[in-house]
């Protein structure tokens, strides 16, 4: 453990489970018209995008997102073109893939996507947007403001939190995603960039709790 990362205690561990469970929409997913990726820094995204796409959910795939500071070692020709490349060598033909490589925040990726879509001729009723599993309520609450006509459902890979933990190897930072995107959640809609969603008073007490207790890397200024 390096001396920026913290020890997570069990009840640290806890409310983080608490804030894991309320992000995940837990939508039952069936057949839709198209499926957007969300472009982050976990190729999941993409490979959970390939599974669904192989069991027949939908004809077509939008993968959007450009680079931010955080994925543009990662990803250095933008989020979107690895999540194609990455797809394809899943068995996803790249003619069933369109590509939005600008989108900076979640916002574009709904806007820019739509776009997209639209250019190629598609006017679709139902999506699906895969995204990590810890922003499926924010996509949501996003693409509902944003996109309110088509109905939206959300997947992401189904990882158990401290799975989830593992696979990224840094605690504290998923803490601080979760708290982070929670922050998003609560705030967004008073700035009119994503739907109201209610956030039960255990979610609200962990969140604040854990804002309490130092995991606050990825909170904006309110």
């Amino acid at each position: 453990m390096s001396d920026k990362q913290q020890a997570i205690t069990e009840d640290q561990r806890r409310r983080a489970a608490l804030l894991w469970d309320y992000h995940q929409m837990h939508h039952r997913l069936r057949p839709v018209d198209v499926a957007i990726g969300l472009g982050s820094h976990d190729l999941g995204v993409a490979a959970h995008s390939a599974e669904l796409y192989r069991a027949g959910l939908f004809p077509t795939l939008v993968f959007t997102g450009g680079n931010s500071p955080t994925t543009a070692k990662v990803f250095p020709r933008g989020e979107a073109v690895h999540y194609r490349e990455h797809a394809t060598t899943l068995g996803v033909p790249a003619e069933s893939i369109l590509l939005e490589p600008n989108a900076g925040n979640t916002g574009q990726n709904i806007t820019l996507s739509r776009e997209v879509l639209a250019a190629a001729g598609i006017t679709p009723t139902t999506v699906l947007l895969v995204s990590k599993p810890y922003m499926e309520r924010r996509s949501f609450a996003t693409a509902r403001k944003l996109w309110p006509d088509v109905e939206i459902l959300c997947a992401s890979e189904p990882l158990e939190f401290d799975d989830y933990v593992k696979s990224i190897g840094d605690e504290k930072l998923v803490l601080d995603m979760l708290v982070g995107d929670l922050q998003r959640v609560i705030e967004y809609p008073k700035l009119g960039f994503a739907i109201e969603q209610k956030v039960p008073e255990d979610v609200r007490g962990a969140y604040e709790s854990l804002i309490h207790d130092g995991f606050t890397s990825r909170l904006i200024a309110t």
